[in-house]
């Protein structure tokens, strides 16, 4: 097994449920920890919206392993941020037997 490049800082971000004073709440995002990771892209494709059309880039993703349960370990609906670039999470497994590196994969959407 390559020991990935984990050459780009991207910023764990995670949904919260914030109140929004009419008796209904809003999602924010909350910063949750950096991690160091190697993003390769996967397949993309690009659909038609209302007025405008989408792009949807596929990406895997890897950084360094966490217990579960650990606030640094990456979770599906969660989310990277790389300025002002967004992978939002879609699944996590493990990349090896001894858990030292997950692979995420992950989805960024481009209005076109």
């Amino acid at each position: 097994m390559n020991l990935p490049l984990l050459n780009r800082r991207l910023m764990l971000e995670g949904a919260q449920r914030v109140a929004d004073g009419a008796g209904g709440f809003t999602k924010t995002w909350v910063p949750l920890g950096a991690h160091w990771a190697e993003v390769k892209p996967r397949t993309g494709r690009e659909r038609a919206g209302e007025a405008v059309s989408v792009s949807t880039m596929g990406y895997r993703i890897t950084v360094r392993g966490a217990p579960v349960g650990m606030s640094a370990r990456p979770q599906p609906d969660q989310r990277f941020r790389e300025g002002t670039r967004i992978f939002l999470i879609r699944a996590v497994a493990e990349r090896d037997p001894d858990g030292r590196y997950l692979t995420c994969f992950a989805d960024e959407e481009v209005v076109a």
